[in-house]
């Protein structure tokens, strides 16, 4: 069988991507994803929340029980100290970033897609993908979502924000650029197909986020649902279906795929390539090879030769009922249970 599948404008052996996460945050690890049979990677997310954190802890480590002294390294006299050791914190966490995207080009032959977490800051969202091109990154994507919970900000105001980003990023660099996205827009179908033409190569359908849960006895904040299930992937399998022949850009699923069969639904329903994360983290890295597996038996029992043949066979616009994929009660289901 031929899985090849080309994302993104890249040629990929097979359409399974392991999605950003701590598997894919060394070397090692993705040389053992490559080994599994992976088609690409995309690194751990830079975070530029996790620097400003990182930052906030040493300020106050160094500020308890007095003021925060007022020098911690030689500068140019241009800025404060304060702004001086956030400035080398983010330079030093770009530099480990810029790093691994170098060594795992040298050590691997699968596409090597680096990724972005920022707040707001535009600035630092062109800075990062600068020098994640400059790297070697075979691709970049932007891991996006602003959560709408500033009352000061007007819903198109935050709309505003990915178009600003995905311009200045698309000026600033030639390497191809992909969005990965919530669900959480009200107008989400015109959004994604208005999204696929800005020039972006690519959009993930979806991310997922930590949510907070309550520990009752303890009155502590901690999180909850780490791992995705396989009832996950009914969200981004509607949508992939809805837009996969209504978008100029690919179509990639994530979330809920942990079986060659959630693998199969999502290539059928148009995507182009297929993120998972947490069944290799309950599975391991070798159930690569399981998914593979499957989808090359299924492949051959139904006669198909390559992806090609049966991608986006069961979009919404190749159905023959596509009001199925916009019903949105349990009519049928429900409808004569009794309780």
């Amino acid at each position: 069988m031929d899985l090849s599948v080309n994302y993104l404008g890249i040629r990929l052996n097979n359409p399974v991507v392991v999605g950003s996460s701590g598997l894919t945050g060394s070397v090692e690890k993705i040389q053992k994803i490559e080994k599994n049979g992976a088609g690409a990677v995309v690194l751990k997310s830079i975070f530029e929340e996790e620097i400003s954190f990182e930052f906030k802890d040493f300020i106050e480590k160094e500020s308890r029980g007095g003021k925060i002294p007022p020098k911690y390294f030689e500068h140019d006299g241009r800025m404060s100290p304060i702004e001086f050791y956030d400035y080398k914190l983010r330079e030093e966490n770009l530099n480990r970033y810029t790093r691994l995207i170098r060594d795992s080009k040298e050590q691997v032959s699968i596409p090597v897609i680096a990724s972005i977490n920022c707040c707001h800051n535009s600035v630092e969202w062109v800075s990062y993908a600068q020098q994640i091109q400059e790297a070697g990154a075979d691709a970049i994507e932007l891991n996006m979502f602003f959560l709408p919970s500033s009352f000061e900000r007007t819903a198109e105001q935050t709309r505003s924000f990915y178009f600003k980003i995905i311009k200045k990023v698309l000026g600033t660099v030639n390497i191809p650029v992909c969005l990965k996205i919530s669900p959480y827009f009200t107008d989400l179908g015109p959004m994604i197909q208005e999204l696929s033409r800005t020039g972006i190569k690519g959009l993930v359908l979806f991310n997922r986020f930590f949510s907070p849960d309550f520990d009752i006895h303890r009155f502590d904040i901690k999180p909850s649902f780490r791992f995705s299930t396989s009832s996950d992937i009914a969200l981004s399998l509607r949508w992939i279906a809805m837009m996969s022949e209504r978008t100029d850009c690919d179509l990639a699923a994530s979330t809920g795929i942990h079986d060659h069969e959630a693998l199969i639904k999502q290539i059928l329903a148009g995507a182009k390539a297929v993120q998972t994360v947490s069944s290799l983290y309950e599975k391991g890295t070798d159930h690569i090879k399981t998914l593979l597996n499957g989808l090359e038996i299924w492949m051959h029992n139904k006669g198909f030769r390559q992806i090609s043949d049966f991608r986006g066979m069961m979009s919404q616009s190749n159905s023959q009922d596509p009001a199925l994929y916009e019903r949105v009660q349990f009519m049928k289901y429900y409808g004569g249970k009794k309780m």
